[in-house]
Parts: structure tokens; sequence; C-alpha cells
């Protein structure tokens, strides 16, 4: 049967959408100024000495107050509407209050990942246009070498040190009101193809961020939410700091590096009911006997299709199903196994859903596709300075949006990932995902992670090769091999198996967690 959306449901999209689209919205306002100022807006948890767990709340008056403090700062440094300001934090309070600081002025964010190196950082600096950045201690020394920065430094004492510009400056008297269409963010794309590309943020973006919070994730008032994945990507931005800001429900900030064994404590001490992390993230839990027994309401996965034997383990071990979600830099979340009840449908192993509400899509040039026309909550503005780059996303009549990534749809609408455009390996006539190889190969108890790619061959095109890491202490060779060829012959296809397999001690990665299988197609 055809999934369709309740008429209460396309009610209160289209609400969310004239609020935030609307000409006077104020970002200020709908993220932090209209809640109860005795609120927690998040929770920070950060491990003393001991390694024990030390919980924080951070109040929507904390917040509000600091920002507006904050932006009568950096408007004395000249920032103003549409300036640009690079922003290089971990999961802490000063980073939500630079967010809503710069928002109040109708200035720009551009989030930097903190494991990224200076040229990574100074690449988006310099393609943001942007001359001030906000960062941390830890931090500092990668802005030393950029020429032409002025830096703010948390937990700096010195002038420009956060904590100086909060303590010393007088409340900002009135936010700027951007609007709909006025940016908040300019987050560029993790490169998991090639060159990243900047991807303004508008104020209207956020009714599709309340809708997959609402009715993706189905995020409640009485859930202990947790979005583990990090601000400096749009997962984490979107739906960690945004989304939870929207619609008024505290995310928990870890300040700390991802372990199963914390993750695992997080759970228990915290009562989590509602997580969402990456695949990666999942795996590992999988593989730790520590991760076991817990009572998740709702878990949700992004970032990369999920394999098999993570939803099998789920059930058990966190006491629910983890249901995958598609989405993109450029428009957020738009299909979903979706954990509403308006909108929950069964499982469908393989699948990640069907359309989120706002959004019509379909299949074409084999690739995901939206109907631009038929989605009013598509909000993509085209890449900053790059027209060709943002032509070369739609069709030439300018009605779908080609996403990139190859696919299929059921006769009821739910949508399968086969790979990135690039990605798909065509052998002998044969189109074949990676996906499919690696979802069998993940399986073997020795493989931690796989990638798949495929490599020219005179007589069938393209064979497929697989890069394998194994499990801590143990050591590929020539049985191992053969053993996980012949899986994939069992377990996918008999000619879909992996010529070549190479064991690695790790795969090349953006920062978000995407495999970079272009990488691998280049080493010899």
């Amino acid at each position: 049967m055809t999934n369709t959306v309740p008429s209460t449901v396309d009610t209160a999209v289209a609400y969310w959408l004239a609020r935030y689209g609307a000409a006077d919205a104020d970002a200020a306002h709908l993220l932090v100024d209209r809640h109860d100022p005795t609120a927690a807006a998040f929770i920070s948890v950060a491990l003393d000495e001991a390694g024990a767990l030390v919980t924080t709340p951070i109040t929507y008056g904390e917040l509000a107050d600091d920002s507006r403090r904050l932006a009568t700062a950096l408007a004395g440094l000249g920032v103003g509407t549409g300036t640009r300001v690079g922003v290089l934090m971990g999961k802490r309070a000063e980073l939500v209050v630079t967010l809503l600081a710069l928002a109040r002025l109708g200035a720009v964010y551009i989030p930097l990942f903190t494991a990224f190196a200076t040229p990574a950082i100074e690449m988006r600096l310099r393609g943001g246009g942007a001359s001030i950045v906000v960062t941390e201690t830890g931090q500092a020394d990668k802005l030393t070498p950029i020429d032409g920065l002025t830096t703010i430094v948390a937990g700096d004492t010195g002038v420009l040190g956060f904590d100086t510009l909060v303590a010393g400056s007088e409340p900002l008297a009135e936010s700027v009101a951007v609007g709909g269409d006025g940016h908040l963010i300019l987050l560029f794309t993790s490169g998991t193809t090639g060159t990243p590309k900047g991807v303004p943020v508008p104020m209207r973006a956020l009714a599709s961020f309340r809708t997959y919070m609402r009715y993706g994730l189905d995020v409640r008032d009485d859930d202990v939410f947790w979005n583990a994945a990090d601000p400096g990507w749009a997962y984490g931005l979107y739906y960690g700091i945004l989304g939870p800001l929207v619609i008024g429900r505290p995310n928990i900030l870890l300040q700390a590096g991802f372990s199963p064994e914390i993750t695992a404590k997080v759970f228990a001490e915290l009562g989590v009911t509602n997580f969402a992390a990456a695949p990666t993230v999942y795996r590992s839990l999988s593989k730790t006997p520590a991760v076991d027994g817990f009572g998740l309401r709702r878990a949700s996965s992004a970032g990369e299709p999920l394999t098999p034997d993570v939803i099998g383990w789920a059930r058990t071990a966190l006491g629910t199903e983890v249901r995958d979600h598609y989405g993109q830099t450029e428009h957020g979340m738009f299909i979903n196994n979706h954990w509403a009840d308006e909108l929950r449908a069964p499982l469908i192993p393989g699948s990640m859903g069907w359309p989120m509400p706002g959004f019509a899509t379909g299949i074409v040039r084999e690739q995901i596709a939206i109907d631009v026309p038929a989605s009013p909550a598509f909000w993509f503005p085209g890449y900053l300075d790059a027209p060709e780059k943002t032509a070369a996303r739609y069709t030439d009549d300018g009605r779908w949006y080609l996403t990139g990534d190859t696919g299929r749809v059921d006769e009821d609408g739910n949508f399968y990932f086969s790979a990135r455009d690039d990605d798909v390996i065509i052998m002998a006539g044969y189109r074949i995902g990676p996906f499919d190889v690696e979802s069998v190969l993940i399986t073997h108890p020795s493989v931690i992670d796989v990638a798949v790619v495929g490599r020219p061959d005179e007589l069938r095109g393209e064979v497929l090769e697989a890069f394998v890491v194994l499990a801590e202490g143990l050591t590929g060779d020539d049985a191992l091999e053969t053993e996980l060829q012949q899986l994939v012959k069992t377990g996918f296809a008999a000619h879909a198996y992996p010529r070549t397999v190479h064991f690695v001690e790790s795969l090349p990665k953006t920062p978000s967690g995407k495999i970079q299988r272009f990488l691998l197609r280049r080493r010899e």
C-alpha cells in the first residue's frame, strides 16, 4: 500500500513554512527568545579526572543574555548584516552563544570542524570571505598561520577573550530580522567526491529542520534526546543545535571524544530515550559487549546506509530498531524511515524510507531527485559563487534537483540507496552499488570497516576491489581473502565478489565519517 501523509501533518508543515519563511522572521526570537528562560536548552556533559560524568544544564536565559552581549562586542568589531564569521569550537555553550549572537546581527555563521588542519580551515574562511573567527584555546594555534584574522578565544582572559567580551558588553537592544531568505549559515560540503562547496542556509530551512525533528526523529517533550553528531557538519548542526532550539527540546552536548564505553555510560546515567548518530557509531557500538540491554525508544541513523547486521543487533542491545534516514548538506534530511506515529511504516530491509512532508521525490537519470516545484520545504539557494556547479545539480528545465546518488523506488514509494553516482561499478554490463557488497563483507566477525570500489579491467570494464579494516590484533592473509570473496558470492551475487581484498589500517573518510571512495580508486 502506498505511503500517505495525513492532512494534519501537511497543515503543521505549511504553518512552519509560513512562520520561518516570513519576510520579518527573526532568528534570535524563533531560536531562543521565545522560550522559557529557565528551561534547559542543552545539557553539557563532561568527564572529570576520574572518568565520571559531570552534567550542566545550559538555559535559554543564559543563552539569550550571553548572546546579546557577544552581539554587541561583535558589532564593535565590524560584524553586521551579511558578515561571515568562522566558528572553530567543539560541543560547548560558547558555540551556541556565538551562533545566536551572529543571528542577532544578521551575520552568517561558518562552522569549522575541530579535526580540521590549518589548510582546510583556511580554505573555508577564504572561500566564505571571513576575517573573524571565534575559537577555543585548544584550537587557536591552528589559526596562527592564517594572515589577516581577528581571533576571539573562549578560555582566554585577554582583550579578545570570549568571556572578557561578554562580561564587558551591554546587551544588544534589538535583533536584526533577516527574513526567510536571509542567510544564517554558510556550510561547506564534506568533499565526498571532490572539492567542498559552500552551501548558504537560509532562515526558511528551519521549517524543514523542525519537520525532521518532529516526524523523522519523533523527538517528544518527555524524551532525553541525544544527537551525537558533530556540529561542524550538517547533521550535527541542523539537528543537534538548530533543530533542538527550534522545537525547544534540549540536546546532549558531550565534551569528550567518541568511545562505545562513554556512550554506554551516557545512555545509562542520563536515561537517553532518543538517539541519533552516524552508521559508524552504531557499528562501533555493536562490536562492544558493554553496549547491551538499553531501552531506547527511538534510534536513528544518517550519513551512509545502515548494514543489516547493525539493524539486527540494535533490536536486542538498544531495545529498538535503528531507522535509516537520508539527506544531504544542500537540503537536510528529506527521505526517512519516519519514527512519528502519524508516518511510521514497517521497516523494510535496505530501504531508507519515503519522502518527508514538504518534499516530493523521484528517480531521474537513475539518481534520487527532488521535484522542486512540488517541494515547498526545499530550500537550497545554490552553491556560493559557483553558478556552473549549481546548474549541474538540476535538469535542463529546472524541475528536478539531482542528488548525485543513484537509487531506486518500489511501487509503494519506498526509496533504496545504491551509491554515489560516480561510485557505481559497471562490470560486464552489470551495475553494482558498493553498499550491497559492503553490507555482506561487514557481517564477517573479523571485519570492522570496509569500502568497495571499481578498478578498470580490459575484459569486464571494471572489477570490484575491497579495502577491509580488521579488528584489533588480526592480520589478513590469502585464506581470509578467499573467505571474504566466498561470503559475497553466497551472500549477494556470484559475479559481484571483489577480485582483490586489501587489508588496511583505516579508510579515508571525510571528517563527517563518509568514505572517500574516489581516494581509494586512485591507489595503485
